[in-house]
């Protein structure tokens, strides 16, 4: 809203420091510094009126130190993740962007699930919360029309490079000039038309895209007419994937919100470089025209969810719950479908994917062991007999001795190393 209002002060009045709001950098950093501030200044009242209105966690018993000093911290703080990051992007960012608009619907969308999940738990009182197969519907439901936005949306196309001229000719479009904060430049980038394409990036690969409709050629004719069909099916695979593995990795102070604000910031970067058109055709990379406005989008999440850490860090003063895990992990899902970089996902993730896949390889091992030695399905395996101690993994660690800080500590280090890399694969093929 803000971006409009100063665009017309500085386009009908000539407002003096009126057009910094076309530069994308400054918006972006407001776009954070606007949401740790809500955090910051919201962020207690909230947690006092959860506290006055007896609207705590219910703790299962599982076993664990420190476990049951958490009964009762407020949950349900995903509600203030959402409203800082909705604020800030209404504030900052274009509303005509569709990248923008997709973004919001997400957010909203994924924050009603869970939120449906939230309240079921606090104020119904049953520990088993919404039903899976209702997060799944919205989780795939979700995905089908992000899918079909991006096969169909005629402002969602990628820009084929043909390649660069040298020289001091400044030929550079008013789109490119709105993708690159009007920077001057010395290189004549040609370019073709805007185009509709189910590329996306594949990474370490010297030639790193991929043509998802090279993967049904098998179909003849038929293989342009139903690839659509196929993208669809990719993008809700990606999306309830990821979702689910950020909802398992909130279970420690401060790890899931920790996590997903490192996976923000790499994710800023490859959208800048991304809507950049001299940047991309530098790295060699599809340029993604308009999406550069998707940062202003992330610098909120960021912010977002590193305010929320304020409060979040051990011992944690206020839990999300799944009205802020399942947007998180939806948010990371889409916004990575939308730069063209899924395929990255299980390297930027990859403390997601270990939580998802640890839950996974414990169930299967657990249902193995008991079709070899015959037992019932509610059976309990002796604990020397499963795969982990506990799963999601961190609770392994738990069980292992391990303090919660130094397990979150760990994982920290360990998602910043992996957003590097995922950062270094732009040029690393």
């Amino acid at each position: 809203m803000l971006y409009y209002l100063f665009d017309w002060l500085d386009r009908v009045y000539d407002f003096p420091g009126a057009g910094v709001f076309h530069y994308l950098s400054f918006r972006a950093a407001m776009s954070v510094v606007t949401s740790i501030l809500i955090l910051v200044i919201f962020g207690k009242p909230f947690v006092k009126f959860l506290h006055k209105k007896q609207i705590g966690e219910t703790v299962r018993d599982l076993n664990l130190d420190g476990q049951k000093a958490k009964e009762g911290t407020p949950t349900m703080g995903g509600l203030l993740i959402l409203t800082a990051i909705i604020i800030p992007v209404l504030l900052f960012a274009r509303l005509d962007n569709i990248y923008i608009l997709i973004m919001l619907g997400t957010t909203v969308w994924l924050g009603l699930v869970g939120f449906a999940d939230d309240y079921i738990k606090v104020f119904k009182k049953n520990k088993k919360g919404l039903p899976g197969k209702y997060k799944v519907i919205g989780q795939v439901s979700l995905g089908v029309v992000v899918g079909l936005l991006m096969m169909f949306h005629p402002d969602i196309t990628v820009r084929e490079m043909n390649g660069v001229q040298g020289g001091n000719a400044n030929v550079i479009s008013e789109s490119v000039q709105n993708e690159t904060e009007h920077l001057s430049s010395s290189v004549a980038v040609v370019t073709s038309k805007n185009m509709k394409s189910t590329k996306t990036t594949i990474p370490f690969v010297k030639n790193n895209e991929l043509d998802y409709a090279k993967l049904i050629t098998w179909m003849g004719l038929w293989a342009e007419r139903w690839v659509w069909l196929l993208y669809v099916l990719i993008v809700v695979l990606v999306v309830t994937a990821v979702s689910n593995a950020a909802n398992l990795t909130d279970g420690i102070d401060g790890l899931a919100t920790g996590v997903a604000s490192v996976n923000g910031g790499a994710l800023a970067i490859l959208a800048w470089v991304s809507g950049n058109i001299i940047t991309a055709n530098y790295l060699n990379i599809m340029y993604l025209p308009n999406i550069g406005e998707l940062v202003v989008f992330v610098a909120a999440f960021m912010g977002a969810t590193i305010g929320f850490l304020w409060f979040n860090t051990h011992p944690a003063e206020i839990f999300m719950g799944d009205t802020g895990s399942l947007a998180i992990g939806g948010i990371i899902a889409v916004y990575a479908l939308l730069i063209r970089k899924e395929l990255l996902l299980p390297l930027l993730c990859g403390v997601y994917l270990v939580e998802d896949l640890s839950v996974i390889i414990q169930t299967t091992g657990c249902k193995l062991y008991r079709r070899k030695h015959k037992l019932p399905p509610d059976q309990l395996v002796p604990i020397e007999k499963r795969p982990f101690l506990m799963t999601p993994i961190h609770h392994h660690y738990q069980k292992k001795g391990l303090a919660e800080e130094k397990i979150v500590m760990r994982f920290l280090i360990v998602a910043i190393m992996l957003a590097l890399v995922s950062i270094i694969t732009l040029k690393l093929r």
